[in-house]
């Protein structure tokens, strides 16, 4: 990896700032579009006075599924493009802190 690899990471407005990769933002944009659409759709169902309570939760959990899915591309991302990196930054406790207090609310 070449020192222009390395800065490429970072974003072009910021210098010292790691941005996330193109690919992942775009999937995770997705994912959470899917999320919203099936929040939207629980709100709508829960107007109706014969919703059926077992319905919901299988909304609820879809919307989960697709939070997670959105965390999960935003790790995978994360890792790809800046923790296999750090080494060569010389920014490896300061990401290794920053991911494990991330991962706390996971």
């Amino acid at each position: 990896m070449t020192k222009s690899d390395l800065h490429s990471n970072h974003c072009p407005t910021q210098s010292d700032h790691l941005c996330m990769p193109e690919e992942a933002r775009k999937r995770a944009r997705h994912r959470l579009s899917i999320a919203r659409g099936h929040l939207e759709s629980i709100v709508k169902m829960l107007d109706a006075e014969d919703v059926y309570c077992v319905d919901v939760l299988r909304q609820i959990r879809a919307v989960q599924g697709a939070l997670s899915g959105a965390s999960d591309v935003v790790l995978r991302g994360h890792l790809e493009a800046h923790v296999a990196t750090a080494a060569e930054r010389g920014d490896t406790v300061e990401m290794v802190d920053e991911l494990m207090e991330a991962l706390r609310y996971r």
